[in-house]
């Protein structure tokens, strides 16, 4: 039994299906982002192939940053603890309310954000994930304080019931992505502002992404899931296995085509 779990009120998830997304304040302890913490980033010290692969020697300030500290793509492959963390009872219980059924976890990512490092183009992620029937749901933890000064994450209200858009070419100067979902006229993208422990969820089909790290001392270091309902039929070739919270594998039916945009758009990996 995991003590301190929590679910949401009938207003919470009424705010997750009009909005489009919600922010549970303290989900994780301070000693569990703690543990978190110091796991990823002794994990960061040597390259792990197919998970992260930096350039160790880096050091001039004139070079991208992101190169030393790249984001980790599926850690929950290589180490235990991120297994943990992805299938977390608080994490799926909240999971189950907002899909309505229970959740399966189908990937796993850090992202460091060093100081100055670029964002990332606004964009949907079920353009990658391809989540059929429906959509996927991020969970989104503050390892570190996110703000507006560091590159907190950006999301825009009331587009989780959008099609997926095909997108444009991100500038490269500002984000280290090449995808760009423009935000739909009279809407707006808003800062989520979080604290260590705090956790995101939002709708696979909402446009978000961040902005630079504008600070020059400062990580912006976030943990990030993805998860599909169990009733889910199909889901990009990337993403498979899925697996319930007490580790069993799911093998649903991979999506390997090119998404609704075409072949120059191919949705997969480097989400």
């Amino acid at each position: 039994m995991v003590t301190g779990l929590k679910t949401i009120s009938q207003e919470q998830k009424d705010q997750f299906e009009k909005e489009g997304y919600l922010i549970i304040k303290e989900v994780f302890t301070k000693q569990e982002i703690t543990e978190i913490d110091q796991t990823f980033m002794e994990m960061s010290k040597e390259a792990i192939p197919g998970c992260f692969e930096p350039i160790m020697d880096h050091s001039s300030e004139d070079e991208d940053p992101l190169k030393r500290y790249p984001r980790m793509m599926h850690p929950h492959r290589v180490n235990d603890l991120a297994m943990k963390y992805m299938l977390h009872p608080k994490i799926m219980l909240i999971l189950s309310d907002l899909f309505d059924e229970n959740a399966l976890a189908a990937q796993s990512m850090f992202y460091f954000k060093p100081p100055l490092a670029r964002g990332q183009a606004l964009h949907q992620d079920n353009f990658y994930l391809k989540v059929e029937p429906g959509t996927c749901i991020a969970a989104w933890t503050a390892v570190d304080r996110a703000d507006q000064e560091n590159g907190t994450l950006l999301v825009v209200p009331k587009t989780n019931n959008d099609e997926i858009y095909c997108p444009e070419l991100a500038d490269s100067k500002e984000s280290f992505t090449n995808h760009y979902v423009k935000v739909p006229i009279g809407l707006k993208a808003v800062p989520a502002i979080m604290d260590q422990g705090d956790v995101l969820f939002f709708n696979g089909n909402l446009i978000h992404g961040s902005y630079r790290n504008k600070t020059k001392d400062r990580f912006r270091k976030a943990f990030i899931c993805h998860y599909a309902g169990e009733s889910t039929t199909k889901i990009g070739n990337f993403y498979s296995p899925l697996f319930r919270e007490d580790g069993s594998k799911v093998e649903p039916e991979t999506n390997q085509d090119s998404g609704p945009c075409g072949n120059e758009f191919e949705a997969g990996y480097p989400h």
